[in-house]
């Protein structure tokens, strides 16, 4: 029983000394703030996984958009990259038909390409965007509710 009690101390030493180290890490699990309404219609919460620093260039970040909640007509000036984690959300680049993408869906934005994304009318979105720092996003039309609700429709029937 001394041997025992002995052990459990031990490892319990180690895995103090194992969480208590110098990575970096970052949870998905957490939802993250509150988006402000700025480019957007309905809910979203934006939670930072990597920031763009001098030894890499590119961000991570999780968005969480409630049901019936949109981007508007936006830009980059260089690629990004949309990793679709849960649920189901709307995705058009000017000039294309709108299209669903759902859990474990991947898609790549060229540079310069407008292009918005959302939730769909009925179901919350959670993504992962990645993108380079070099520039801010370039905000270019709003998208109407009218407009998102037309989109819903036809992609419902």
């Amino acid at each position: 029983m001394k041997h025992l009690l002995t052990v459990i101390l031990c490892l319990s030493s180690l895995s103090t000394l194992a969480q208590n180290n110098e990575y970096n890490i970052s949870s998905l699990q957490q939802k993250g703030s509150r988006a402000p309404n700025t480019h957007y219609i309905g809910d979203a919460w934006l939670r930072s996984i990597v920031e763009a620093k001098e030894d890499n260039g590119f961000n991570v970040t999780k968005a969480t958009f409630k049901a019936n909640s949109t981007l508007d007509w936006h830009k980059h000036s260089a690629p990004q990259v949309l990793i679709y984690l849960d649920g189901e959300g709307y995705y058009q680049e000017r000039g294309q038909a709108p299209i669903i993408l759902k859990s474990g869906d991947v898609i790549k934005c060229e540079a310069d390409k407008e292009h918005w994304h959302s939730s769909t009318k009925y179901r919350d979105v959670t993504y992962l965007a990645i993108y380079s720092n070099s520039t801010p996003t370039v905000w270019t039309e709003v998208l109407s509710q009218e407009y998102y609700d037309n989109v819903a429709t036809m992609l419902s029937q």
